[in-house]
């Protein structure tokens, strides 16, 4: 349960211990091998939010692709299924991976509504590669983007991913989405997702939001409404909440100083990006760098 290989980095949440959700992200310009070992007793469910990658089985004898905005779930109950994921450059993708004893749970009274949990079939393997929806869009984007105190991570981790669940199998053509009428519109959310692009890409200088709304073609209105609703924050709140993990990043790779680290997330002087690292992190550049190097 415990081996991880990766030449890079995932993070990693437990939901007790019959349970985990690995968030992982690929923003380099090669391919990410990640590797764990998943025995026959646990259901996976893997989500591509960004890019694409690729699934190994039998010794990569056999292969299973899931592209951006697709889901792969994989069930089989007489063999082992460890993961050994290639993900390629510039991909997202989480994985929620159950012990079934503890799926089943979720389903007791309903099991009859999910094909593959009914008795007779408790025994038979289960691949399904389907669509992500826009309402499961927004929860996967929350999980990935979740900024909380770590005393109730798991706790907001686990909600998320019951709705989740429950979007998931929700195969009826009447979800509710009156909690956000905007996002009937599929055009709306792939809108909003441009403008999250944009505002990464162009950080260190990024437009206004009536710039930004003119460029991908929404009203302002909508753009606010649309990008809160779908990753929990306002569109400079998680710009603000980037910026600072991208310039962690960099300080900790040590190949920048914290002038050059303030200028590539578009602070023009040091006093302001140190104000800015401190009300993020609690402490400054210098002081993090410090804790770095004592930890060493």
């Amino acid at each position: 349960m415990d081996k991880n290989i990766a030449t890079g980095s995932f993070d990693i949440v437990y939901l007790r211990e019959d349970s985990y959700v690995l968030k992982i992200q690929n923003d380099s310009d090669e391919v990410l091998h990640v590797e764990r070992e998943i025995d026959s007793s646990f259901i996976q469910f893997h989500f591509c939010l960004k890019g694409s990658g690729k699934f190994l089985f039998n010794q990569g004898n056999y292969a299973l692709e899931v592209s951006e905005e697709q889901s792969l779930l994989l069930y089989n109950t007489q063999t082992d299924l460890p993961l050994n994921l290639q993900l390629q450059p510039q991909s997202w993708l989480i994985s929620v991976v159950m012990s079934l004893r503890k799926f089943h749970t979720l389903f007791s009274h309903e099991a009859s509504f999910i094909p593959f949990l009914a008795d007779g079939n408790k025994l038979q393997k289960h691949y399904a590669q389907e669509p992500v929806s826009p309402p499961m869009a927004i929860i996967l984007s929350q999980i990935f983007h979740f900024n909380m105190h770590p005393s109730v991570k798991e706790l907001y981790i686990r909600g998320k991913i019951f709705e989740l669940m429950a979007l998931y199998f929700n195969k009826g053509n009447d979800v509710d989405v009156e909690q956000c009428p905007f996002l009937i519109n599929e055009d709306n959310v792939q809108r909003i997702r441009k403008a999250k692009e944009i505002m990464i890409e162009r950080m260190a200088e990024p437009p206004t939001l009536n710039e930004l709304a003119t460029e991908i073609g929404l009203p302002l209105k909508k753009l606010k409404e649309g990008f809160k609703q779908i990753y929990g924050e306002p569109v400079y709140g998680f710009l603000f909440d980037y910026k600072m993990e991208f310039a962690r990043k960099l300080l900790a790779s040590g190949q920048h100083n914290v002038n050059e680290v303030g200028l590539k997330v578009g602070y023009s002087t040091a006093s302001h990006f140190i104000a800015a690292f401190k009300k993020k992190f609690g402490t400054t550049p210098k002081k993090y760098l410090m804790s770095l190097a004592g930890g060493n």
